[in-house]
């Protein structure tokens, strides 16, 4: 049962099913995170974390103070279980929920790497020959500078010149090795964001008053349509 909140300091809970990790985080007085590798069975292993998570960090769903998702992008059917599961907390407890985007999730990570760049070009694989793509900024709130897009990998390093990314992160730098030229400064391929990025920018934006109601929480869906014919498949591969 979900009652009034008894912290002072925002408490956040927030889960991420865009890829095939599965991360739930709790963050109070410190972060609390566990991740998993669970390919598509998000939905039996997202609410097990959730209590792994409160156990640990000796609180209830009533002392959490908001709900924060990976919004995206990422899997269509991740994105959807990671707000749906959020929604009914959140609707259950009264509390507000909170978007964060992926890609500024694994640009504040990147920075949290390396603290003095500028400016980071974050790039994923969205699959069919295609990236996923953002550039965000290095200041307290990780600033969006190029909203998240689906880019063709040959487009990636002309955009990370444009925008003067002195910082690339992302497994698009390991998938589409070849689209990146005489690529300089540091790089991250390795990288990912996690619940604990989330929880993060998450309690940044409650402070804001970026929360919404559990019924106008929304995924974010970069690529507009989900599904291609195999048709369409082909086509964009070879071109």
């Amino acid at each position: 049962m979900c009652g009034g909140s008894r912290m002072t300091a925002p408490v956040i809970l927030a889960i991420d099913t865009a890829t095939e990790l599965c991360s739930v985080a709790l963050l109070h007085s410190q972060l609390v995170e566990r991740s998993e590798a669970v390919g598509q069975k998000h939905s039996d292993r997202v609410l097990p974390l959730i209590d792994s998570v409160l156990r640990d960090g000796d609180l209830q769903l009533a002392d959490i103070d908001a709900f924060a998702f990976g919004a995206g992008p990422g899997s269509f059917t991740g994105l959807r279980i990671a707000c749906g599961v959020v929604q009914g907390l959140a609707y259950a407890c009264n509390r507000p929920v909170i978007g964060v985007g992926n890609l500024r999730a694994l640009a504040a990570a990147a920075f949290a790497r390396h603290p003095r760049a500028a400016v980071a070009l974050v790039a994923i694989d969205a699959r069919m020959h295609e990236a996923y793509c953002g550039v965000y900024r290095n200041d307290e709130v990780v600033s969006e500078l190029h909203a998240p897009a689906l880019e063709s990998p040959a487009a990636l390093d002309s955009l990370r010149c444009e925008v003067g990314a002195d910082l690339v992160a992302g497994d698009a730098l390991r998938v589409f090795r070849e689209a990146w030229g005489g690529l300089a400064g540091d790089r991250l391929p390795e990288l990912r964001g996690g619940a604990g990025d989330i929880a993060r920018l998450a309690r940044i934006d409650f402070g804001r008053g970026r929360a919404v109601t559990a019924a106008e929480a929304m995924p974010l869906y970069v690529r507009d349509r989900v599904a291609l014919t195999i048709d369409e498949r082909r086509q964009k591969v070879s071109a």
